[in-house]
């Protein structure tokens, strides 16, 4: 029995590993400052893409494209709302103008608040929790899909959460528009495949963000993370930033159609569990 050597023509070449992203065009929504959208670009623009930011608000805009090109850099900020037709317009219209098509889609825009109880909640509420969490992730790949398409094909990576990837008891509504987008990631790898099209999901964990205030909460809460996590922390931005690298770059040329959770381990190590003494829902452990 012989064993050939595989033709590798038609894989993309690796490059240098050291700049991953070179030469390609990047749209991060949600890319301001200080969250994982913002450690999204910073590290885009560290291996070599041109990254365009979408963000709501022009001072956490503007830091980044002030960080990024502190370090040597490209970077353009748009202030605009994608979820929102008209602010999905602008940023199509301005990013296209400029490049004509892109490589790299990260749909980051998020956000779990309010937390409320579901027969609390008001439909309202609902359609917020749809705009930010999930409408936008349709519109805002719509708007880019074609050109990305006509530019040879690239990669798109949804950032979404754990809570779409088990049962969560906290905020149902909030889960179900999670678990839409990794469903959304997976269906649109399965049918824009030989377009040359890549989609993969980050399934997010706590991580240390504006949206999250556990800095300032008591150090009881420190003690435990040990115990919450098996990694023994919280995650950071750049916990989530290397894994859109990794679905951004030729190094997951095979990789299409996944969810990564990216999570400390906390699906591996369990669920939400339930609190007999407080009868609430709880994932954190009462002691070391």
């Amino acid at each position: 029995m012989t064993h050939e050597r595989i033709d590798p023509s038609g894989i993309p070449a690796i490059g240098d590993w050291n700049r991953l992203l070179d030469g390609k065009v990047a749209v991060v929504t949600g890319g301001g400052a200080y969250g994982i959208g913002g450690a999204i670009c910073e590290l885009f623009a560290a291996h070599g893409a041109t990254v365009e930011v979408a963000e709501v608000d022009p001072d956490r805009a503007e830091a980044v494209v002030a960080a990024v090109e502190a370090a040597g850099g490209t970077a353009r900020a748009h202030v605009v709302d994608v979820t929102t037709e008209d602010g999905v317009a602008a940023l199509a219209a301005s990013v296209l103008d400029a490049h004509g098509g892109i490589d790299v889609l990260v749909n980051n825009v998020g956000d779990y608040r309010p937390l409320v109880r579901f027969d609390e909640s008001e439909p309202a509420s609902w359609e917020a929790m749809y705009r930010i969490n999930l409408w936008h992730v349709f519109a805002v790949t719509q708007a880019f899909l074609t050109p990305m398409i006509e530019r040879g094909g690239g990669s798109i990576v949804n950032v979404h959460s754990v809570e779409g990837m088990r049962g969560y008891p906290g905020e149902p509504v909030y889960a179900s528009m999670k678990a839409a987008a990794a469903h959304f990631t997976t269906s649109l790898a399965a049918g824009y495949g030989r377009e040359g099209i890549r989609a993969n999901g980050i399934g997010v964990d706590l991580t240390q963000t504006p949206q999250v205030d556990y800095v300032g909460r008591s150090e009881g809460h420190h003690d435990l993370w040990e115990a919450w996590a098996p990694v023994g922390r919280l995650g950071w931005p750049v916990d989530q930033a290397r894994v859109a690298l990794f679905l951004a770059s030729d190094m997951s040329a095979y990789v299409t159609g996944h969810n990564i959770p990216v999570d400390g381990g906390t699906r591996a190590g369990g669920g939400w569990f339930y609190s007999p003494t407080d009868r609430r829902f709880v994932n954190r452990p009462s002691r070391l």
